[in-house]
């Protein structure tokens, strides 16, 4: 049984809303970024952490940008919030502090699963604290947002790319050339960059979830 409920983060200024899950025996938790354009709500999101629920890992999905923010981008046409690596490594960093924090999860590891943009600021997150952050798995990342992390990040990373997806596959390939931490680059065939085919997003759910067990459960 997993108990799910809607929490709040950040300082009063910064209200983030967002939805921890916590199956009943959890042995670690993985921390989500979601990509540019998506939200806590994205379904491609929510399938993996439901697998990762299943596999007995709590989940923590959050929106990276405030209701404001979100207005601004969308009166203006603007994408200036949702590609601030910075902004929104500093917003991750917050959640996972949080999460140390809090006395349903400080005594768990972490993992961090960031997709598109949001594989840049777990990145950036899991060298900003790498003694908290245990894992990292990017799903179609724009890991080139983060070059700077890839010769420094301690914790093992699992870049996963769709084969049809030949610019993530490319930026996948470069990245693992320069990471010196445990590493893998992990291509679903046939896959899209949102891994909408048939069984993609599955495969995606099956290989974060190995590699969480394997690194979180150590």
């Amino acid at each position: 049984m997993t108990n799910t409920k809607p929490v709040t983060l950040g300082p009063p200024d910064v209200q983030l809303a967002g939805d921890l899950a916590i199956p009943a025996g959890a042995f670690g938790m993985v921390l989500f970024a979601h990509g540019s354009g998506s939200s806590r709500h994205s379904p491609r999101q929510k399938a993996v952490a439901s697998e990762l629920n299943e596999r007995g890992l709590g989940t923590l999905l959050f929106d990276l940008l405030t209701d404001e923010e979100e207005d601004i981008e969308a009166r203006t046409g603007s994408r200036d919030f949702r590609f601030d690596i910075t902004l929104l490594s500093e917003r991750l960093t917050e959640a996972l502090d949080w999460l140390a924090s809090t006395e349903e999860t400080s005594g768990l590891p972490v993992g961090l699963f960031g997709a598109s943009t949001g594989a840049a600021a777990a990145l950036r997150t899991a060298v900003r604290r790498p003694d908290r952050a245990r894992a990292v798995v990017c799903r179609g990342g724009r890991v080139d947002l983060a070059q700077e992390t890839l010769e420094r990040i301690s914790a093992p990373v699992l870049l996963i790319a769709g084969s049809a997806d030949a610019p993530i596959v490319r930026i996948s390939h470069e990245a693992a050339r320069r990471i010196r931490a445990p590493h893998q680059v992990y291509i679903v065939l046939g896959a899209t960059h949102l891994f909408m085919e048939p069984g993609a997003l599955d495969e995606v759910a099956r290989v974060s979830g190995e590699w969480f067990e394997r690194y979180l459960s150590a």
